[in-house]
């Protein structure tokens, strides 16, 4: 980080990060080598995320700074995140995906709602889809035709997540559920305040939750065109981004009662059933 910057976040253990995440237990099985160049990353994106949702001050000015530091990774300079570093100059990451997770991270401070899908999809052009632009280059596998599949999966990704984290994302301020979609099936900001989940925000949610589901659908052919350990670990995401939905229609779309959370044997069944 920049000198002088004073930047305060209350640290978890990446493994505990995952854990809460919909990342798959499949990336514990990879090689040593990709393994930690994916844990680089993810360290990265979840400090991005500490710094905009959990740092003290000015988080447009921690973000800054942050990302400041981030650039020395390109310019030759020691940046802070020397595990990043090395998995950077190893792989010759470009720098452009990296700067758009710090961008989605701004657009937190400055937008708590979205008006339309669209509006939201175009948020998670930042916060997700640069995740899997990146798991390609890691892998060295990336194509154009990889890249739009991709996309459809992390937005998708993105999406199963805000879909079980309403009440925790209205407690910080921010609703991601679509206000023309609210304003249709009769949802108010209100609605989300409570400890059951009304009748009309469950079917809103099951709407949404298809969306997410056509998403995974259209990125299935991913799984399909790699091989290897690329194969298992894109299927290992798109499992856990299946068995989340699984989990969203098991509970009935109850999310204030209880986050829904998929099972461990349901990622797995739907890793077997994509990588078989």
């Amino acid at each position: 980080m920049a000198k002088g910057t004073v930047v305060t976040v209350q640290p978890t253990g990446l493994a505990d990060k995952l854990r809460k995440e919909n990342f798959p237990v499949a990336l514990r099985v990879l090689p040593r080598r990709f393994r930690e160049h994916l844990e680089a990353v993810y360290g990265f994106a979840r400090t991005v995320d500490d710094l905009g949702d959990e740092s003290t001050g000015d988080r447009l000015a921690n973000l800054d700074a942050y990302e400041k530091d981030l650039d020395l990774i390109w310019s030759g300079g020691h940046a802070s995140d020397q595990k990043l570093a090395a998995t950077v100059r190893a792989l010759d990451l470009p720098a452009e995906p990296f700067h758009r997770l710090v961008e989605a991270n701004r657009q937190d401070q400055r937008v708590s709602s979205y008006r339309t899908f669209d509006d939201l999809r175009a948020y998670c052009r930042l916060s997700a889809d640069p995740v899997g632009r990146i798991v390609l280059r890691v892998f060295d596998v990336s194509s154009e035709a990889r890249v739009v599949w991709s996309d459809a999966i992390c937005t998708g990704l993105q999406l199963v997540e805000h879909w079980q984290d309403v009440a925790e994302d209205r407690r910080a301020g921010r609703i991601y559920l679509p206000a023309d979609d609210m304003a249709r099936f009769g949802v108010t900001p209100e609605d989300l305040d409570g400890t059951t989940t009304p009748d009309a925000l469950r079917r809103l949610l099951a709407f949404e939750t298809d969306r997410a589901a056509e998403l995974f659908r259209q990125g299935t052919p991913l799984v399909r065109d790699l091989s290897g350990w690329a194969r298992l670990a894109v299927g290992g995401f798109l499992a856990g981004g299946l068995a989340t939905v699984d989990a969203l229609r098991r509970a009935d779309y109850d999310v204030l009662a209880r986050t829904p959370r998929p099972s461990r044997a349901g990622v797995l069944r739907h890793l077997i059933a994509k990588v078989a």
